[in-house]
């Protein structure tokens, strides 16, 4: 790890703020390793998860028939809303399916609320305590998007099993989008290529899943950061002085933008886990 001394210029301020605390100690180049545990990513996942979960539990004990606070409106009103997007997609049993859906609209809400903490804030505080690297957005980490978008693939094919049965799912592995021929070697040909193409659409939503969260999020944190090198330009001279108004007028206006940001990746996130798991109770 670089000392605690912190970033000296531009170069160093972005390539700081863009490095893990990690289980090698030292800086790590790549964008995704899963040989590497990112601990910074780990610890900030697992704080919103447990925020997310007291905040769901503290609606749960407020319920009251008479008069519910606003606070419990406000849970109720993203309760329902899920539920009914849910209910308008997947064609079967919701006892797991949108409370899943739920979990992952709140939590990656909150992670990506992370990003509207002041920039400098955390690595700082970091460095004071003698963490020289730290990233607070676990979702601008491919890594953990990657992880939540094949928690979702595993979570269709186990549905794709139990509404199906394991019958039902590998044939519909071999037999779809095209279909099979009485004739056994075009059985043979239409169902490698049938099998080729289900592998081919699985890695690509699961892909693209995980790299839509993580491109947003990443972008929105470089953003940032490029605002935040406007307002250490500042001096008394006029450049300096327009700098110093660009950085404020700029920062409000990204975090203010960015709040519609990080609520509509929550939302698609959530939208596309419901598409591919209601895909998994329908046959082709």
């Amino acid at each position: 790890m670089a000392s605690g001394a912190g970033p000296q210029n531009a170069t160093e301020y972005i390539v700081h703020h863009l490095t893990h605390l990690n289980t090698t100690g030292k800086a790590q180049a790549s964008i995704v390793d899963f040989s590497v545990v990112n601990i910074d990513t780990v610890f900030y996942s697992l704080l919103m998860a447990v925020l997310g979960m007291g905040m769901l539990y503290s609606a749960a004990q407020q319920v009251r028939v008479d008069a519910p606070g606003r606070f419990v409106g406000a849970m109720e009103v993203i309760l329902d809303f899920v539920h009914t997007q849910a209910r308008s997609i997947v064609k079967g049993d919701l006892t797991y399916v949108a409370p899943l859906a739920l979990t992952s609209f709140v939590w990656i809400f909150l992670m990506n609320a992370l990003d509207l903490l002041p920039l400098d804030l955390m690595p700082e505080l970091g460095l004071a305590i003698g963490v020289d690297y730290m990233r607070i957005v676990p979702t601008a980490d491919l890594n953990a998007t990657l992880a939540m978008s094949i928690t979702v693939l595993s979570a269709s094919i186990y549905y794709g099993i139990k509404i199906k049965h394991p019958g039902g799912f590998f044939h519909e592995l071999f037999t779809a989008p095209f279909g099979t021929s009485k004739n056994p070697v075009f059985a043979l040909v239409l169902g490698v290529i049938n099998f080729a193409l289900q592998l081919v659409e699985y890695a690509a939503k699961t892909i693209s899943l995980g790299m839509r969260l993580f491109g947003n999020m990443f972008a929105g944190e470089l953003v940032f950061m490029l605002i935040a090198l406007m307002g250490t330009a500042f001096s008394l001279s006029l450049g300096g002085l327009l700098l110093a108004f660009g950085h404020i007028l700029a920062g409000s206006a990204w975090a203010i933008f960015h709040i519609l940001i990080i609520t509509l990746q929550a939302f698609i996130f959530m939208m596309l886990t419901l598409v591919y798991l209601g895909q998994a109770h329908e046959a082709h």
